[in-house]
């Protein structure tokens, strides 16, 4: 009965429009009621699951990649981009691979990074001579590697939902609950080498097939090569913008702060470098970015108090366990199972934001993606990898609705050309998914230990 009544509230009030942090939260509390539980213990599992002090890392690291994204960085990156492979054949295209993957690194949003990168990308390429539909396709698939790099909230998130998942008890700064933040932030870095490979290919692909740019005078020549001084210059330019990455990487690989202390570090480093290095901040500029950080932080924890009280009634119900006999109940070959995860976690993406994904899904199919032979720090790449994916496939289509409306095109003719972008990214997800060293050699390096 509680069960049933968990899942029609929550089918319905999704499907009514409501937000999917409200709608876990309500259908949680009809189901707290129909089973007899006090109310007020839903919301101790909502205070206790926000009241984590690593949580701090959340809000300095989505300020550090606002402070970036309105400091005037995304340029820097954009003219060494361009400078490096703006003139080859589809140079543009690639420019904005590598310039939205670099961003990335900076941001750790990929809709943060559509929103700086289209905003000047789409219409520069565009103006080349490049159809609109391609621009958007580039710029919204590569910003996806944002959301593996190590200055990603959601690895928080999933380090969060993976311990939960486990039912430990306690953390500390470097680790919540046993799983490691310092690990999934070194993991996702070969992934996204090959994200970016694939994506540079893809693009590459395209632009000759299409014969791209095609310019009004009919010509299809891109533009010639800036020369190796502008490249370096460019470079160096950019270097600044860049070193957030490395800062937070460098400190906890030397074991000198946490995650949340790098976190910090980061925003003061971001603080310094667009006040004083680069001077494009301002006061407005400041504002705008606190705002923007308070609101996304907000709705992060609000996902991850109204997750825990979803989680307690998934552990009541036995309903991870459940789930497993039912998948097991179809196969126990662990690719085919690892691809049905996959598929579902897809299916689950194209209508649920990211971190709603991650906090649902990640204790239902961890513990069985164990139990078939893949960590917890692979399942989180190829966790953050689907989510991704669904921020780029309607109904939901976040970076896909931002892209668009920056390139004033359809969805409908965006979705018409998607396909081999699509295809680069299903092959990083194999990869990740079936070579577990592709996520699990680094951080196992670091450490000395053996990839498992």
């Amino acid at each position: 009965m509680a069960l049933t009544v968990l899942c029609i509230t929550f089918t319905l009030l999704l499907l009514l429009g409501v937000p999917v942090a409200f709608s876990i939260a309500l259908s949680c509390l009809a189901t707290y009621w129909v089973e007899g539980f006090p109310l007020e213990l839903a919301f101790q599992n909502m205070i206790s699951g926000m009241n984590v002090f690593s949580f701090l890392a959340i809000p300095f690291f989505v300020f550090s990649g606002e402070l970036m994204l309105h400091g005037g960085v995304a340029d820097k990156i954009v003219n060494f981009a361009r400078n490096l492979v703006g003139h080859w054949r589809g140079g543009l295209g690639m420019a904005n691979v590598v310039a939205c993957t670099l961003f990335g690194g900076v941001s750790g949003s990929p809709v943060a990074d559509v929103s700086a990168m289209g905003g000047v990308m789409i219409p520069m390429m565009k103006k080349e001579g490049y159809s609109a539909d391609y621009a958007v396709n580039v710029t919204t698939h590569a910003s996806l590697s944002g959301a593996l790099m190590p200055t990603s909230h959601n690895l928080i998130v999933y380090a969060f939902a993976a311990s939960s998942s486990a039912g430990m008890l306690g953390a500390t700064d470097v680790m919540i609950k046993g799983v490691s933040i310092g690990d999934l932030m070194f993991a996702g870095l070969l992934p996204v080498i090959v994200l970016l490979v694939c994506m540079t290919f893809a693009a590459y692909w395209v632009a000759k097939k299409e014969g791209y740019p095609r310019h009004a005078d009919g010509s299809s020549e891109p533009s010639k090569f800036a020369g190796w001084s502008a490249v370096i210059t460019s470079f160096v330019a950019a270097i600044p913008g860049l070193f957030v990455v490395i800062i937070i990487l460098g400190l906890i690989m030397a074991g000198v702060t946490t995650a949340t202390e790098a976190a910090a570090i980061a925003v003061t480093y971001s603080l310094l470098l667009t006040f004083i290095g680069y001077r494009t901040m301002n006061w407005h500029k400041l504002m705008k970015a606190a705002a923007k950080a308070c609101k996304t932080t907000g709705v992060v924890l609000l996902l991850i108090g109204v997750s825990m009280m979803f989680q307690y009634i998934m552990a009541i119900l036995e309903i991870p366990d459940k789930t497993a006999e039912m998948l097991l109940s179809t196969t126990d070959n662990p690719l085919i199972m690892f691809f049905l995860i996959n598929l579902i976690l897809f299916l689950l993406g194209t209508f649920m934001d990211m971190a709603s994904t991650i906090l649902i899904c990640t204790p239902l199919f961890l513990p069985l993606s164990i139990q078939m032979g893949m960590g917890p720090v692979q399942f989180g790449m190829v966790m953050l990898l689907n989510c991704a994916l669904g921020l780029n496939t309607p109904p939901v289509g976040t970076t896909q609705f931002v892209g668009c409306a920056i390139g004033n095109v359809s969805v409908e003719q965006v979705m018409k050309t998607i396909l081999p972008f699509y295809g680069a990214l299903f092959a990083v997800m194999a990869v990740v998914t079936y070579f577990p060293a592709f996520s699990t050699w680094l951080p196992s390096l670091l450490k000395g230990m053996p990839v498992y």
